[in-house]
């Protein structure tokens, strides 16, 4: 029955798409943040000063901080208990999964939030990323690195990481702002970082978003907030896009991801979108636009953002982080 309902809603949106003229997109290579960081880390192997965090009772060295497979656990008593393949991995998986999504699934700027995500779905995405149904838009090394850990987990591993991440509430860590104007950025492997100093720029046809301290970034701060820029009325239309448009409307977002993007019920639940990196979002939407995400369900998503602009992507990707998750 779930299948039958699933090929009638995409019938259903590729006869709406019909009557509308699919606009020009290219992929915004801003979105892609790739250069290595061009200030040094203040995370420095050999050094074996320990770093606390003042929100913390635990204290980690450099080289605790960045070892890949045991990442540092500031607040393990903020999650349940987490499977090995999360905190203690094999060697053969050469990274843990609280590596880059945390210990408790909040993730960062450049990694997926995947705290709350259902459990059917994080093993969906992991299958897709195995066969390579899963891609970016355009080269992104945490993407790539995805890729190496789902061929590298086995399925028990994945099963084990998608239930524990399935049971934790995501908190809210992305401000978005309206503005003329955005503070100057550089890449920092990944992400952007502020510039020292007050100087500014128009933020123009671009999502800036920007970690709040970089610092605490390269120390795994599982409490680091962001800031993200765009231009004044993005939030509107967002909006407009993604719960007020009418019901029958191909791109309204709340048809599957909830009527507060917390996620969707029944034959066409979308997973929860609200407050995720919009950063993030807009490099998913751009990889159902070009079909670099062509797992087996993503084809109603890849006839929506067919109908969507590169504004129509940043506006909806903004308002949906924008959100309490």
């Amino acid at each position: 029955m779930r299948t039958i309902r699933v090929v009638a809603l995409i019938a259903t949106i590729a006869a709406l798409s019909a009557f509308h003229q699919q606009p020009a997109f290219e992929v915004p290579k801003w979105a892609f943040p790739s250069r290595a960081s061009e200030v040094p880390s203040s995370v420095r192997p050999g050094d074996t000063t320990l770093r606390t965090l003042a929100h913390s009772s635990r204290s980690f060295t450099s080289r605790q901080l960045g070892d890949r497979l045991n990442p540092p656990d500031w607040h393990p008593e903020s999650h349940p208990a987490a499977p090995d393949v999360v905190i203690h991995a094999r060697p053969e998986m050469k990274y843990a999964c609280g590596l880059c999504h945390l210990p408790d699934g909040q993730g960062r700027s450049e990694n997926a939030t995947i705290a709350g995500l259902p459990d059917a779905y994080i093993r969906e995405q992991m299958a897709d990323m195995r066969s390579g149904e899963r891609g970016p838009a355009m080269d992104f090394a945490a993407s790539a690195l995805m890729k190496a850990v789902a061929i590298a987990a086995t399925d028990s591993e994945i099963a084990e990481s998608a239930r524990y991440f399935s049971r934790i509430h995501p908190r809210k860590q992305y401000t978005v702002k309206e503005r003329v104007n955005a503070p100057l950025t550089y890449q920092a492997g990944g992400l952007y970082a502020l510039r020292a100093g007050n100087d500014s720029e128009p933020v123009g046809n671009r999502i800036v978003e920007v970690s709040d301290n970089i610092e605490h970034h390269e120390m795994r701060d599982p409490r680091e907030t962001f800031t993200v820029y765009v231009r004044p009325g993005t939030l509107a239309r967002g909006r407009k896009l993604a719960i007020t448009a009418r019901q029958e409307s191909p791109t309204r977002c709340a048809t599957c991801h909830g009527a507060d993007l917390r996620g969707g019920t029944g034959a066409t639940a979308g997973p929860p979108i609200a407050g995720k990196s919009p950063l993030y979002l807009l490099r998913q939407l751009a990889g159902f636009r070009t079909k670099s995400r062509n797992g087996g369900a993503s084809a109603p998503m890849q006839v929506v953002t067919s109908l969507l602009s590169l504004d129509d992507m940043m506006s909806a990707a903004a308002y949906a982080g924008s959100r309490a998750p």
